[in-house]
């Protein structure tokens, strides 16, 4: 028995072939890890809910084993391979959008000067590793991948107004597909600080509606990247 019959039994592979694959490896993995833990938080509980979420998590396993995500097949959509283009991937109904605000006080100015060095936002950001500038306008993030792993993508900004926008996407062939923006606001005697994110989570919208559930969602990690963010710049006045 070689490899690839350890990792996928016959009946993953035939869909695989069959059907193609259509998510990416990062989202195998971290369907697969995401789907296991669910799995077993379900049958621990013995209750309808928990039999609800074991039965999703294992949607999820057979996900990441397979390779193949139903509703992206019915979207069009695929971020397998490396010719993955942000604009297809998010394009229309696809992927999920994010939409949180703070407001902060102090000016504008500040918080934009200190936002745009990108090496600034693992301070706020708890699930950024690093971010490394390339040039004036791409740079390299590392961020904490599912069951204990790193995950890098190449990022570019693609949109900038001094003190008013910053708004940026993943590089076509990043495992990690998203699109966002921040912008700047005067508001009173501060500043509302407003963060857009669209992005294809692992595990599809049904992995995004369970990370709800549990309280892992991108929105309510963003809501607390603010709140620090937050904290940072209004107790530190030399930042």
């Amino acid at each position: 028995m070689d490899y690839m019959e350890l990792q996928f039994p016959d009946d993953a592979r035939d869909v695989n072939v069959r059907r193609g694959r259509n998510i990416s490896e990062v989202e195998r993995w971290a369907s697969m890890a995401a789907g296991a833990g669910m799995v077993l938080y379900g049958l621990g509980r013995r209750r309808a809910s928990g039999w609800l979420m074991a039965g999703l998590g294992g949607l999820l396993v057979r996900r990441g084993m397979t390779g193949h995500c139903e509703t992206y097949q019915a979207l069009g959509i695929s971020t397998a391979g490396t010719s993955q283009d942000t604009r297809q991937a998010l394009g229309g109904s696809a992927g999920v959008i994010v939409e949180e605000s703070v407001t902060i006080n102090r000016p504008v100015a500040d918080l934009y000067r200190f936002w745009r060095n990108l090496e600034n936002l693992p301070r706020f950001m708890s699930h950024l590793e690093s971010v490394e500038r390339i040039t004036d306008t791409l740079s390299r993030w590392r961020a904490k991948g599912p069951a204990g792993t790193s995950v890098e993508w190449n990022a570019e900004i693609i949109n900038e107004v001094p003190d008013q926008v910053i708004g940026w996407r993943s590089i076509e062939g990043s495992d990690v597909v998203s699109a966002g923006s921040v912008n700047f606001e005067p508001s009173g005697a501060g500043t509302r600080v407003r963060v857009r994110l669209q992005y294809s989570p692992p595990g599809g919208k049904v992995g995004d509606a369970v990370a709800r559930m549990m309280g892992s969602d991108a929105a309510t990690q963003i809501r607390h990247d603010l709140t620090r963010f937050k904290d940072l710049l209004e107790t530190n006045q030399q930042v």
